[in-house]
């Protein structure tokens, strides 16, 4: 039987209870360059080549794209069935120290960073507590 060989993610979009809450969490903390989103002034054919949005955000991260869509009608359980957390990749152990820092100093809490053999990370959680977490590889 043949398979499908997918190369990495294209992108990852989380549906939101709250888009201006959560747009200036991620906003604050990754800093991340938007790819698309409405334009305040959008016309109407705009408004539909754009309608995929719902009036969220996608951002651009690597060669990927990381989305926020507002239409969230209830709050994050990693044990419901769908996601059980969104892991961002660092460089190194390092990186996930100075994250901490910045974590501490934007009042986000967190875990400790914890060794899991294959690598490091640090968990914490978005205004939906949704699970987030760092990673970053042994080195």
């Amino acid at each position: 039987m043949t398979t499908i060989s997918p190369r990495a993610f294209a992108h990852v979009r989380l549906t939101v209870t709250d888009i201006d809450r959560s747009r200036a969490f991620y906003d604050d903390l990754f800093g991340l360059p938007v790819a698309f989103e409405l334009p305040a002034d959008a016309d109407e054919a705009t408004r539909e080549r754009l309608s995929f949005l719902f009036d969220g955000v996608i951002y651009q991260l690597g060669d990927s794209l990381f989305g926020l869509r507002p239409v969230a009608s209830d709050r994050f359980d990693e044990d419901r069935v769908g996601l059980d957390h969104l892991s961002f990749a660092l460089g190194s152990r390092e990186e996930l120290v100075a994250a901490a820092t910045v974590l501490d100093a934007k009042g986000v809490p967190h875990e400790e960073i914890k060794d899991i053999g294959a690598g490091y990370i640090l968990e914490f959680r978005d205004p939906d507590n949704v699970a987030l977490e760092l990673f970053a590889p042994a080195s």
